[in-house]
């Protein structure tokens, strides 16, 4: 109910704001900008149209900018900067966070990128070269660079007077402190409920807790939301490899990886990035999505060459023409359940080569089970449509070949394709495709030519 009505709120909001830029309403539309989120703002920029986009984008407060413009899809945020005078990008900056900065600076223009080097104070820059000195998808390259820090032998009346001087220079998110040797050495945590419940003389040593283990910086990103995952983390240290306190990664971090993650997924299974950009150019959206049309097309030259090879059994037999297509289709359903089923097994590092064997064999076994089901059901139909036991054998035969072959494939292609550095859930449908029209035809169309001719 509750997303429900979230859900509906924003297209209000956005239909609210299109009404006032079609009435040329501007004051009213900078008004009801004001009071929204950056996150609200992004999603109301995504959905216009470009010419809206660029209008209400001028309209937004320049201490707006920078938060507005991590919340946006690379891409739309790319459209926007290059719009935007260098002066107004080094303001947009001023307010960011230094693990958002590290990712916005990325795709500035050298000179703009100098310039907000530039704009920094020493200790920020030193911050963020920090984090630009880690890959993007590691740890690292998550990281804050603010974490308030303790060392273990001060009481707990201490720490609290040290905190109430830091004021507003404690991270708003802050749910624990890190404790630290004069080596900079990670020790453990200091949760800030133990921190108020306990008695103020204690030390840091007697009260802090072992259990949050540091991620090294160059840990990859997705264990890391794996790890926040299992163990329900809302904040975690990062250590170098000398184990020293680097930063900290903070849920909102990894709940915005999460979530790249998902669309990434999603929109690569249909050949899209996730970033793609609803209202992006013609010209634009043509040129990222030609590829895999390309590639559809030479597999479905495959497909159709492999029936061009039995054109005198379907000259002679045409119900093989009509019932042709349930097979293929079959295998592409069957197959795409085991593809999903192991592209999720690798994202969340429960599949392997160690334990793949145990998912083929069960996928083999489903296939074959579900293959007698629905051979049995497709052969009886096609048995009494065409008045043919022999069609009807053969079309059972074919389906159940082409099932097996689909969970083999589902099962194995994503891991070779892992192996090989190419993204499954980008490639895996277009291969599985291709695996299950081919078989499925040769199959189909090869048992006729032997048995029915």
């Amino acid at each position: 109910m509750s997303s429900q009505a979230t859900t509906e709120s924003e297209i209000s909001r956005l239909e609210q704001i299109q009404e006032f830029l079609d009435q040329d309403a501007w004051r009213e539309a900078t008004q009801l900008l004001k009071k929204l989120q950056p996150a609200e703002i992004a999603h109301v920029l995504e959905a216009l149209p470009l010419n809206q986009r660029q209008i209400l984008w001028d309209l937004l407060d320049t201490d707006q900018d920078g938060e507005t413009l991590m919340e946006l899809t690379e891409n739309v945020r790319n459209e926007l900067i290059q719009n935007m005078d260098q002066e107004d990008i080094v303001a947009a900056t001023e307010h960011m966070d230094v693990d958002d900065l590290a990712d916005f600076i990325q795709e500035l223009p050298h000179d703009v990128t100098r310039e907000v080097m530039e704009s920094l104070s020493e200790h920020d820059r030193r911050r963020l070269e920090t984090v630009l000195s880690y890959p993007d998808d590691t740890a690292g390259g998550l990281m804050n660079t603010d974490p308030v820090t303790v060392r273990p032998e001060v009481s707990l009346d201490v720490v609290l007077r040290y905190l109430r001087q830091l004021g507003n220079d404690v991270p708003r998110d802050t749910d624990q402190l890190f404790v630290t040797n004069r080596e900079d050495k990670y020790l453990g945590t200091l949760r800030l409920a133990d921190l108020v419940t306990h008695d103020p003389q204690e030390t840091v040593a007697e009260v802090m807790t072992l259990e949050v283990q540091p991620f090294n910086a160059l840990t990859a990103a997705t264990d890391v939301a794996r790890r926040f995952e299992q163990y329900d983390l809302l904040s975690a240290p990062v250590v170098n490899e000398e184990g020293q306190l680097v930063g900290r990664i903070t849920v909102d971090d990894v709940v915005d990886l999460i979530r790249e993650e998902g669309e990434h997924h999603f929109m690569g299974s249909a050949g899209l990035s996730e970033d793609e950009d609803m209202f992006a150019p013609v010209i634009v959206s043509s040129k990222r999505r030609a590829l895999w049309l390309g590639i559809n097309l030479l597999t479905a030259f495959l497909a159709s060459w492999v029936i061009g090879n039995f054109e005198a059994t379907l000259d002679k037999i045409v119900a093989l023409a009509v019932l042709m297509p349930i097979v293929a289709s079959m295998g592409g359903v069957s197959g795409t359940q085991t593809l999903t089923l192991a592209i999720r097994g690798l994202a969340l590092g429960q599949l392997s080569s160690k334990n793949a064997g145990y998912l083929l064999a069960k996928e083999l076994a489903i296939a074959l089970v579900n293959g007698v089901l629905w051979a049995l059901v497709v052969g009886i139909i096609a048995g009494f449509w065409f008045h043919s036991t022999d069609i009807a054998l053969v079309i059972a035969a074919a389906m159940m070949i082409n099932l097996v072959a689909a969970a083999i494939a589902g099962a194995l292609l994503p891991l070779a394709l892992d192996r090989l550095g190419i993204d499954p859930a980008l490639a895996g449908g277009v291969l599985l495709t291709t695996v299950t029209d081919v078989v499925g035809f040769l199959a189909f169309l090869g048992l006729a030519t032997v048995f029915l001719l």
